[in-house]
């Protein structure tokens, strides 16, 4: 019985192809060129939030603390004008108290009214190092994994493209954090994370489809079956993906600073993972030679004709 929809996604895998590959070019420059402003869960250091009552002139607070010594001191609004997000690297021989005295006496000298602080982290310098450390293993362990749970259920092509495409979600949406600079720190470590398990899952669902498909259509082509699974798969995939997409949206205007950063990248997750589970994991297991002989159930001999 064929679908409902028969939308040629794999007619279509050639501007996939050049989407993503100028989105993953983008992301790779961006590394290069801007890096990645990562927090102080990596880098080590202080951060302070402070409100104001009024507007606050950054490059006027900035002057003010380089006057006093904070020279390294990076300064942005935060949410609003009103609010004000200050970076410190370590520093040596003062107690975090009176640091944060000293900061709030600074940023408080460069304004009309006095601000408040609001939230002060800090991490030490060898804290962050293992944290970035670990936060790379993870990462690798995670796309081990994945590989050899997809190559054991699946046929090798099938497994590397998976990774692939996981690969591909994951530079994209830290891409996103370079590009636009914001904040990488371990909650936004964590959404890649969950992104890997999300956009997995739901290639996994197609790759099943595939098999299923072949199973009964073995006359036609491998690119046919390939496209008949994306279009029966297709609906799940759009309300699994509309719906995390409502609750990560969510938690991006209503969620808060803390978990800000996550749900970010967790929105943008979630449209990568599902644009490449249709186009881009599929496609690569193709362009890696997926076929007809790759799909067959193996079968068993007949075993009277192993009786002596």
């Amino acid at each position: 019985m064929k679908p409902i929809r028969q939308l040629d996604f794999l007619g279509k895998r050639k501007l996939a192809l050049i989407f993503s590959s100028i989105l993953l070019l983008i992301s790779v420059v961006s590394f290069f060129v801007n890096g990645l402003s990562l927090g102080i869960d990596f880098t080590g250091g202080s951060v302070y939030e402070m409100h104001f009552n009024q507007s606050v002139d950054l490059n006027k607070m900035r002057e003010t603390l380089s006057a006093r010594g904070f020279t390294d001191a990076n300064v942005q609004h935060f949410g609003s004008s009103e609010e004000v997000l200050l970076r410190l690297e370590p520093v040596d021989n003062v107690k975090q108290q009176d640091l944060s005295q000293q900061v709030l006496e600074a940023a408080n000298a460069s304004q009309v009214q006095p601000g408040e602080m609001r939230r002060v982290e800090f991490v030490g310098p060898q804290v962050g190092d293992e944290l970035l450390d670990d936060g790379g293993l993870a990462l690798l362990f995670a796309f081990i994994g994945v590989m050899i749970y997809v190559s054991i259920r699946f046929e090798w092509k099938f497994s590397v493209g998976a990774v692939l495409a996981l690969i591909h979600d994951s530079v994209i949406t830290v891409g996103f954090f370079s590009v636009f600079g914001w904040e990488f720190d371990m909650t936004v470590l964590s959404a890649i994370l969950a992104i890997i398990g999300y956009s997995i899952n739901d290639t996994i669902v197609v790759y099943d489809r595939i098999r299923e498909t072949f199973r009964f259509s073995r006359q036609t082509s491998v690119e046919e079956i390939t496209n008949s699974a994306l279009n029966e798969t297709l609906g799940r995939t759009i309300l699994t993906s509309f719906t995390v997409f409502l609750t990560v949206l969510a938690l991006v205007l209503l969620g808060g600073k803390t978990i800000h950063g996550f749900a970010i990248a967790m929105l943008i997750g979630v449209v990568i993972g599902t644009y490449s589970s249709i186009y881009v994991a599929s496609a690569l297991a193709l362009a890696l030679g997926l076929n007809k002989d790759d799909l067959m159930v193996t079968q068993k001999e007949n075993v009277l004709d192993e009786l002596p």
